[in-house]
């Protein structure tokens, strides 16, 4: 037994076979023999950060870039408490995530012991599994189990609790080679009823989701939409799925859709759902698909299926899988099609129009968004926080693919930084552009520290308008007048962005975008302090409009 590896070193071994290739960290003594493991781990690439919501949120990015799963380290105890919100991301974001955790020794599980918490009771309502090493041997099996749980069906997070001791423990198991799973195919005969279904839809849309957001989904989603005439909309904030400019682009299913736009979706003779659990955010609050209309829902979990919308038409398959399927029956659509797709296309066209206006407070933040939009290269990687400002990269630019629009789908703030370092350790080649507001910049900002250590030329607008806006906004609304909560103490933004030594630009008026946009087409890192309107997204806000449209790329 002295010359086996210890239960760290065949969990790294056993990641590293399956394709995992980064791991984000911030380190924490009760795992210490997995960091002394990785120390000299040929394959496997650290990142150490500054706080464990911030790995997380770059490990959610990161498993969104690659369709891995997202390795993140941390300590038992606060570092888990940290991590929480990473899980709830990757849940909300369907994103498959991996939180090993290093756990108090084994003799004293369930003693509440020094900073020991119960994962299973913890996390089991947010991650698919959660596991338990109390063995050496058993950690091969565990690791394994992770990665499958977390990829498998619809994506999402798992939790490996690891006992210091156990990590240490030499292990007498040998790491589990990884699985070749082969997609299930779906039916010729259900191929053949959704085929005939599509042929005599006057009306339909198609609603793609997560689960065409892998490689080959996108090439894959657009072929169909054009073979079939299918206008496509998609599920919330997966804009980068389906080219914005295209005619069968019929706009996103998000907050505050206009009216016009329910409207017509609310007329649709079939909806094929495809890749997407419907949450309530895409089915504007559970009302859509509306009963009477006809559902074709696709999804790799089964869980999803059948009860709160009932589809004439329920498959448990991948996205992709149901396209393929679809490729052996012949296309076809009804004369009455092309009507309907041009309504859809002139209601999102609308939507996607914008004027900024001139605001005594600074500038409004859509003029910075249309910059991107102009700014960006093909094939960028955007990443947004949450939050008001963030509102104009949805619906005002054209993503066109293989451009990326990285935001949490969870509505987490603190997510665009760390997000932006991921991004640009994963595609040190391509833009990395992250917009962020001041609320959460001071969230998980720090991490900007990472990016600069490591050289990576993240370009960062920061919107400046001292407020929680969104809620801010929410405020106005119900409760005129009342200001309680919402506004922000801000420290000197420009000297902080500074401090970590990326190049500044001040952004304070219209006439700084010119310089603004220079500095997003040149090489290297950015940090560009926007002085943004409150004023502009309040409601009753008025301004003397000024013509500004915008496509991103």
């Amino acid at each position: 037994m002295g010359n086996a590896k210890t239960a760290a070193e065949i969990l790294l071994d056993t990641l590293a076979a399956r394709g995992a290739d980064r791991a984000f960290c911030v380190p924490g003594e009760s795992y210490i023999a997995l960091l002394d493991a990785l120390h000299a781990h040929p394959s496997i690439d650290l990142v150490t950060c500054r706080h464990e919501g911030g790995a997380g949120f770059m490990a959610v990015a990161d498993a969104r870039l690659t369709g891995r799963p997202g390795i993140v380290l941390v300590s038992r105890g606060p570092g888990a408490c940290n991590a929480a919100i990473a899980l709830h991301t990757a849940e909300q974001d369907a994103v498959p995530l991996i939180l090993l955790i290093g756990q108090v020794e084994k003799r004293d599980l369930r003693r509440r012991a020094f900073q020991e918490i119960d994962y299973g009771a913890m996390f089991g309502g947010i991650a698919k599994w959660v596991g338990e090493a109390t063995h050496p041997d058993e950690v091969p099996e565990l690791i394994a189990r992770a990665w499958s749980m977390a990829t498998q069906g619809v994506p999402g997070p798992v939790v490996l609790s690891l006992p210091e001791d156990v990590l240490a423990a030499p292990c007498a198991a040998a790491g589990l080679p990884p699985a070749r799973l082969a997609a299930a195919g779906v039916p010729a005969d259900t191929a053949a009823e959704l085929a005939g279904l599509l042929r005599r839809a006057e009306r339909p849309i198609l609603l793609a989701g997560h689960g065409l957001d892998g490689p080959g989904g996108r090439a894959a989603l657009r072929a169909f939409a054009e073979a079939w005439q299918l206008p496509v909309a998609v599920s919330f904030r997966r804009q980068d799925l389906f080219p914005n400019d295209h005619p069968l682009y019929a706009g996103d299913l998000g907050l505050r859709n206009p009216d016009a736009q329910r409207q017509a979706f609310a007329e649709a003779d079939l909806v094929l759902a495809l890749g997407t659990r419907l949450t309530d955010i895409t089915t504007q609050g559970y009302s859509w698909p509306a009963p009477g209309q006809r559902l074709v829902h696709v999804c790799a979990d089964p869980r999803f299926l059948g009860w709160l919308f009932p589809a004439e038409l329920a498959i448990a398959a991948e996205a992709c899988a149901v396209l393929a399927a679809l490729s052996a029956e012949p296309a076809a659509a009804p004369p009455g099609r092309d009507g309907w797709n041009r309504r859809l296309r002139q209601l999102q066209e609308a939507d996607s129009r914008a004027t900024a206006g001139d605001f005594p407070d600074g500038l409004p933040f859509l003029r910075v968004a249309q910059l991107v939009g102009e700014c960006a290269p093909a094939d960028a990687i955007v990443t947004l926080d949450a939050g008001t400002f963030a509102a104009p990269f949805y619906r005002k630019l054209a993503w066109r693919p293989p451009q990326r629009l990285l935001a949490p789908i969870s509505g987490a703030m603190g997510f665009g930084v760390p997000a932006a370092v991921a991004a640009a350790l994963r595609h040190p080649e391509r833009t990395v552009i992250c917009a962020v507001g001041d609320g959460g910049a001071l969230m998980t900002g720090g991490e900007l520290a990472v990016g600069m250590a490591r050289r990576l030329p993240i370009k960062l607008l920061l919107s400046d308008n001292g407020s929680y806006a969104s809620i801010r906004i929410h405020q106005e609304r119900q409760h005129p007048g009342r200001v309680s909560g919402t506004d922000l103490a801000n420290p000197d933004l420009g000297a902080w962005c500074a401090a970590f030594g990326a190049p500044l630009l001040r952004v304070e008026t219209e006439a700084d975008l010119p310089a603004l946009a220079q500095a997003l087409r040149a090489p290297g890192p950015l940090a560009a302090v926007v002085r943004t309107s409150l004023r502009a997204v309040l409601p009753g806000g008025a301004a003397r409009p000024v013509p500004a449209p915008a496509a991103a790329g």
